[in-house]
């Protein structure tokens, strides 16, 4: 079996249960990793600030990747890069989402996190920000696939989702994997000594470039057919499992 230095976890759908929870299990073998030598990191859609606490709770000190790998954080606090979205695709993006009445959008900028609730002001100063991800979220899947339709057609950004009833947009060549890519540079490892965990599409790029890439029980289709082995669902310990079973080999 290979010689795994970094883990690498998605945290929605695949550390957190659906109560957005880690749960003993997992909290158990992400400590026995840590003891271990392995760097356990999180590799997420979330900003910083909706990840810290969960860093928290498990006392890492370790790397963490944010937004998509938009951020790569060297530790809590310690920022290594950021990847920022034009201010020009964050207006046509946000034009987009007001086209489709009843759509839910964010965009996350390096200092807040705006919605359908709570615009910048003034609305059209999008230059005053520094962006790195914007997102839309509905049920309606004509609507999906409209909003996929246009935005595909710039050729300008990543397209990836976090739930089957989204979208969400980095700057193109910015994804999970690239960021771990970096992060194993930074580490001074190869991309075949880390393990990525996830669930949706945005972690399809690091689970195939991973040493072992790992869909969880309740991943998407097309990230199950991507990755190398299948474990339990969120609701399961899934992570747990794969950290017992191939990381520290039981």
């Amino acid at each position: 079996m290979a010689d795994y230095k970094l883990v690498a976890l998605d945290m929605d759908g695949t550390l957190l249960n659906e109560l957005s929870e880690i749960s003993d299990e997992n909290a158990l073998w992400i400590r026995k990793a840590l003891d271990a030598g392995i760097t356990v990191s999180f590799s997420t859609g979330r900003g910083f600030r909706s990840a810290l606490p969960f860093a928290e709770q498990l006392q890492l000190e370790t790397p963490m990747i944010t937004v998509n790998g938009g951020e790569i954080w060297k530790k809590p606090h310690v920022l290594h890069r950021r990847a920022l979205l034009d201010p020009d695709y964050v207006q046509r993006l946000h034009k987009i989402a007001q086209k489709h009445a009843g759509t839910w959008f964010w965009a996350y900028s390096t200092k807040d996190i705006y919605n359908l609730e709570k615009w910048i002001t003034p609305a059209d100063d999008y230059e005053a920000h520094h962006w790195l991800k914007f997102g839309y979220y509905t049920e309606d899947d004509v609507v999906l696939k409209k909003i996929y339709e246009e935005v595909s057609e710039w050729n300008a950004l990543e397209i990836t989702n976090s739930s089957t009833s989204n979208w969400e947009m980095n700057p193109k060549g910015i994804t999970k994997a690239s960021a771990l890519s970096e992060l194993c540079e930074v580490m001074g490892i190869e991309m075949s000594q880390v393990v990525a965990v996830g669930d949706s599409l945005n972690d399809i790029a690091a689970i195939r470039d991973a040493g072992l890439g790992v869909a969880m029980g309740n991943a998407q289709d097309a990230v199950k057919e991507a990755a190398d082995v299948i474990t339990l669902s969120n609701n399961e310990h899934g992570v747990a499992e794969i950290i017992k079973n191939y990381v520290l080999k039981g």
